[in-house]
């Protein structure tokens, strides 16, 4: 019997977990346990719920105001404590949280394998996502198993010295989960009213950045009467009062708390327009068909820019208006980007992953590569 230990934090995290937890438990001669460490301790349950999963260990890392050293100490020490206990085969971490990166740590010093699912993702900038972009490269460098979403990532890992031998392409868990919750693909319709859909948390653009990107929504809605926005506002204070203070009261603006993820995906998928930080919407939102302007310099996922599904503009209100305007009036320029496709996955991520798992330590059969149909530019 394999023992897998799959061990994360955030929303996000669950959310991608969620569909190889439900492999795993589906997959003979594994025995699967799942670990919660807290970082989202109130949103990651409902997360889970939605696919009829809970964790069998919270840790409760999180107190208020908790600095990113701090955490990453309690993440380590706990998770430790669980695996000297549990005594796992394999520990499965996911994507770039300071839960990843510890948790992936805390394997290694009880010398026990680590499988890192989307490895390979890079900006090549070390602040830039800051912590994330370090705590991937730290974790792919731990882990033995490195199951990576794209070409892109997978030649990303061999140019750092990865043996190829340890690295599986196989698509992206969040097209899973998207998938399980929405069904296929189907583009919003641009001559229908314009509900714009806005999401912005990470940590280089607190502060003066989420502002300006404020102020560019108020001026989007102002400028077109015909525009509604959604606004799901990251709890962070740090992100909370400056869109609050900029946009409480604005006509044709709803804030509100981070949605449930049915109620998100499915409002997604009636969106005609995303604006966003977020490294796994900017998955997401291709494989519906929704056109999304990053509001980021630079990006881990490049590979939907390059296929023109995505498009870098920054937090710079001018740009980012200028970028609405540009898809809104020009419906060829907006039927371009929704239709460009998704290179990140089919829905079949998790069933690769348990095959690689299999593979490595069941000697099973080594799973067929993730195939992209998205052109790349």
């Amino acid at each position: 019997m394999l023992r897998v230990v799959s061990v994360f934090g955030t929303r996000p995290e669950a959310i991608k977990m969620a569909p190889v937890i439900g492999a795993l438990q589906r997959s003979p001669g594994i025995e699967s346990l799942v670990v919660s460490t807290g970082q989202h301790r109130e949103l990651v349950p409902q997360a889970l719920s939605v696919f009829g999963l809970r964790a069998d260990r919270d840790l409760g890392v999180m107190t208020v105001a908790q600095s990113p050293e701090e955490t990453t100490v309690r993440v380590l020490q706990r998770c430790g404590s669980v695996f000297a206990d549990w005594r796992p085969d394999v520990v499965l971490v996911h994507g770039d949280t300071t839960t990843t990166m510890s948790a992936a740590l805390a394997a290694f010093y009880v010398k026990v394998p680590v499988g890192h699912v989307e490895a390979g993702l890079r900006t090549f900038e070390r602040y830039s996502p800051f912590p994330e972009e370090m705590n991937r490269r730290l974790a792919d460098h731990i882990a033995e198993v490195h199951l990576a979403p794209t070409d892109l990532a997978a030649a990303n890992l061999q140019r750092e010295g990865i043996d190829p031998a340890g690295i599986f392409i196989t698509g992206n868990t969040g097209i899973d989960a998207l998938l399980h919750v929405v069904g296929t693909k189907g583009c919003p319709d641009p001559s229908a009213p314009p509900w714009i859909v806005v999401e912005a948390h990470r940590r280089e653009n607190l502060g003066e950045p989420i502002a300006r990107i404020a102020r560019a929504v108020q001026q989007i809605v102002r400028n077109r009467p015909e525009v509604h926005v959604l606004w799901s506002v990251h709890p962070n204070p740090a992100v909370a009062g400056p869109v609050r203070q900029a946009l409480a009261g604005e006509d044709r603006v709803t804030l509100c708390d981070p949605p449930a993820y049915d109620e998100w995906a499915r409002i997604l998928a009636r969106s005609v327009l995303l604006l966003t930080d977020s490294g796994g919407l900017q998955e997401e939102a291709p494989a519906l068909g929704l056109p999304v302007l990053v509001l980021r310099e630079s990006t881990e996922r490049p590979e939907a820019v390059q296929c023109g599904a995505t498009r870098l503009v920054g937090t710079d209100p001018t740009s980012i208006v200028r970028a609405v305007d540009d898809l809104l009036d020009d419906p060829a320029a907006y039927r371009r980007m929704a239709e460009a496709g998704s290179p990140y996955g089919d829905g079949h991520a998790a069933e690769r992953i348990v095959q690689a798992l299999r593979y490595r330590f069941l000697n099973g059969a080594r799973p067929d590569p993730f195939v992209s149909e998205c052109v790349l530019g």
